[in-house]
């Protein structure tokens, strides 16, 4: 016997509608509709949920094969979900190249590095420039953590956050901004390693 028909026979048993199950088991009717249909599976945790609620062990509701086979597209979703915080948060430490003391100013014969706030040695328009760039990096770091995983939004934001990071490595380098360039160019890489594991899984 398949799952959806065990969930099925045991729901019935108990004289329960989908949406009673539902709530006993704090998921939405429509994940019962699709685990009974043979649509999907449940989570990990969320078996362990029914094998509580029903008295039935893992083993009885699913054959360890199926049981690895859920585990594992589980653990490939947590590591995607990690890798696009991880992407959104890199996005975020753009911020450093606002904060950081990374442009140069010349006092006299001196030359101190400051930060953007500080940065008077270039144009109104490259400093616009600047400030756009890097606001609109940390706008699509936050994006990629608050919005939900789902469709292609995801993909969308990341291509922005790509297409964005070499316009301001471009930028700074036509700008000669060595140590910009350098952090620009670090949290880059660290985007491809994790766009890397993202499609290994």
């Amino acid at each position: 016997m398949e799952f959806h028909e065990k969930l099925q026979e045991l729901r019935k048993s108990r004289k329960l509608t989908q949406e009673e199950l539902a709530e006993a088991l704090y998921v939405s009717r429509t994940a019962i509709s699709k685990w009974e249909s043979g649509r999907g599976y449940p989570s990990i945790d969320s078996l362990k949920e029914i094998s509580l609620y029903f008295s039935v062990t893992i083993d009885e509701l699913l054959s360890s094969e199926k049981l690895l086979s859920i585990a594992e597209k589980e653990n490939k979703a947590n590591i995607r979900n990690m890798c696009d915080l991880l992407f959104g948060i890199v996005d975020i430490f753009t911020i450093i190249l606002i904060i950081l003391p990374l442009y140069p100013n010349t006092v006299e014969t001196f030359i101190y590095s400051v930060n953007l706030f500080q940065y008077m040695e270039i144009s109104n328009f490259h400093r616009s420039v600047y400030w756009l760039f890097f606001l609109a990096l940390v706008i699509t770091g936050i994006a990629k953590i608050l919005l939900p995983k789902e469709g292609n939004k995801n993909q969308i934001l990341t291509a922005i956050s790509m297409t964005l990071s070499i316009l301001i490595i471009l930028f700074l380098a036509l700008a000669r901004e060595a140590y910009a360039i350098a952090v620009t160019f670090l949290l880059f890489v660290i985007k491809i390693i994790l766009l890397l594991k993202y499609m290994r899984t």
